[in-house]
């Protein structure tokens, strides 16, 4: 079941990190932490996980980075990374798919929709 669910888990990644991003302009180790907490634990990953995807965006131009030093924090520049126009069309395809996705699997699998028919 490990194997399983590490492989349904790597294949979301990207549309996960992306629809975060889309929500809030992010660093690395703050898309960890809120991937973390908004699951309830269920995605951990590491660094090494993440910035490849983090990368794969950027080289799509799906996202964009820039570097930002907060004011009052301590003088810690940070690689921020922001959704782009591009991204924002991607993520409503990337959801489109995913609905699909979930309504033909679950009726493969014999799970109940919303739908009363």
């Amino acid at each position: 079941m490990d194997r399983i669910k590490k492989q349904l888990k790597k294949g979301t990644l990207e549309i996960i990190i992306l629809s975060l991003i889309s929500k809030k302009e992010m660093y690395g180790y703050e898309i960890i932490q809120q991937l973390e907490h908004t699951s309830n634990g269920y995605y951990t990953l590491k660094e090494g996980s993440l910035y490849p995807v983090l990368y794969r965006l950027e080289d799509n131009k799906l996202i964009e980075s820039y570097m930002f030093n907060e004011e009052g924090k301590r003088k810690v520049t940070r690689k921020y990374y922001k959704i782009t126009k591009s991204g924002r069309d991607q993520i409503n395809r990337y959801l489109e798919e995913w609905g699909n996705f979930v309504f033909v699997t679950n009726k493969i699998l014999g799970i109940e929709g919303d739908d009363n028919e």
